[in-house]
Order: C-alpha cells, then sequence, then structure tokens
C-alpha cells in the first residue's frame, strides 16, 4: 500500500506553487503546479499538488484533459463536481484566449476614413453630439469619447474636456466630430470658432487636432479641407 503523499502544509511556504506564482510568474510553474491552484486544495490524504499529478497521469498529456467531460473528471479520486467545474472553466478560459485576437485598431489617413467611422453613428441623431477619436502616433485610433449633447442646433463643449481626455489615454492627436441633425453638414460660424479654440489648445498642451469632421444625413465637410486647419 502506498504511504499517503505529502500535504502542502507541508511544503516550505516559498515552494509552494500560489506563492512560487507570485515570485517568480506563471510560466515558472508546472503543468502540475498551475492545475493545483486551480483545484485550491486536495484531500485529507493528499496534497492538491498530488491530485493534479493524478488527473495529469490519467488525462495521459495536458492536451488530453481538454476532452475530459466534467463526468470524467469527478471519476478521478480527489475530483469532486466542485473541482471539475473549477478545472473545466480554466481550460474553457485558456481556449477561448487562444482563439481571441486582439481587435484592430482603425487606422484614420483621411477625413473620409473619420466621416465613414462616425457617420452610421451620428448622422440619424436629433441632438448634436461632439465626439472625439483619439489617435496614436501611428494614426490608429486608440479611444472614442462622446464629451458633449446640445440640442436641436448647438453642441456645447469646452476645449478643457477635450484634452483632459485626450492626456488620459495618451493621444498623440485628435480628431473632432459632431453631427448636424438637420443633414446639412454646413459648419456654422460656432463650428468655426470652436475649431480655432481647440487649435489653440492643442497647441498649447502639445496634442495636434488633426481635423474637425461636421457629419450631415449621408454627407461630410471637413474643416481642414474647408482651409479651417
Amino acid at each position: 500500500m502506498s504511504s499517503p503523499g505529502y500535504m502542502l502544509r507541508d511544503i516550505p511556504q516559498e515552494q509552494r506553487p500560489r506563492e512560487r506564482m507570485l515570485h517568480h510568474g506563471a510560466g515558472a510553474l508546472s503543468h502540475a503546479e498551475l492545475l493545483a491552484i486551480l483545484l485550491r486544495t486536495g484531500t485529507k490524504q493528499e496534497s492538491a499538488i498530488h491530485v493534479a499529478q493524478r488527473i495529469l497521469s490519467e488525462a495521459g498529456s495536458l492536451r488530453s484533459l481538454v476532452d475530459f467531460s466534467i463526468e470524467e473528471l469527478v471519476r478521478i479520486k480527489g475530483v469532486g463536481p466542485a473541482k471539475a467545474v473549477q478545472l473545466k472553466a480554466g481550460i474553457e478560459l485558456g481556449q477561448r484566449l487562444s482563439q481571441s485576437k486582439l481587435p484592430s485598431s482603425p487606422t484614420i489617413r483621411s477625413p473620409r476614413d473619420a466621416a465613414d467611422l462616425l457617420m452610421e453613428q451620428l448622422r440619424y441623431l436629433q441632438k448634436e453630439h461632439f465626439v472625439c477619436l483619439f489617435l496614436n502616433t501611428k494614426n490608429h485610433v486608440i479611444a472614442q469619447e462622446t464629451l458633449s449633447m446640445g440640442s436641436l442646433n448647438a453642441a456645447i463643449v469646452h476645449p478643457r474636456e477635450v484634452f483632459r481626455a485626450a492626456i488620459k489615454c495618451s493621444s498623440a492627436s485628435l480628431i473632432c466630430a459632431h453631427n448636424h441633425p438637420s443633414g446639412d453638414p454646413t459648419p456654422s460660424p460656432e463650428d468655426i470658432k470652436l475649431t480655432k479654440r481647440l487649435l489653440e489648445a492643442g497647441d498649447i498642451v502639445g496634442i495636434e487636432v488633426l481635423d474637425h469632421v461636421v457629419i450631415g444625413d449621408g454627407k461630410f465637410v471637413s474643416l481642414k479641407e474647408q482651409g479651417f486647419i
């Protein structure tokens, strides 16, 4: 009859899986140690590491463990329904992560790119929404934020709000945009005045205002193309 396995309390503190992960990172741990962390506890006779080692032994490999059902896991000594669910949840998260991709960031190369990105969001709104696209040094959109919602014919925004948001996301430059509920994107005198204030503020804080795009119903006007920037 085999002797009972050592318990976690018998392992020096610095050699326990959780402590090793905290000090050395997950990459330093063995498959069994990582499984032991998911299991959290062992049994009265065995440590979580021993249970994890037996799970790997019965599965044959870590890859084969992916195909184990909860029912199959429960049949392994020391694994009850709660531990089986924990293991399956961890495995499922790993699979989802392996299949996921970083979301692609839109790149703004022209006023048309900005208008295309925002047109369907803004063209049907009944109030003016002032939106900023925050860009990195490669003109990738790193954030988008609606900073003001105005009345039917006026959006009220202060440069302070715009550049506070830009600094918060470490933006290198930005593009402003707002919609005209009338559907006519012709810039108003107020639009031009706001654009000039934003340009002045951008010069002070070192964040370039690349454009101010006015969105209408399927149409847009770029104040940069109009010569105001």
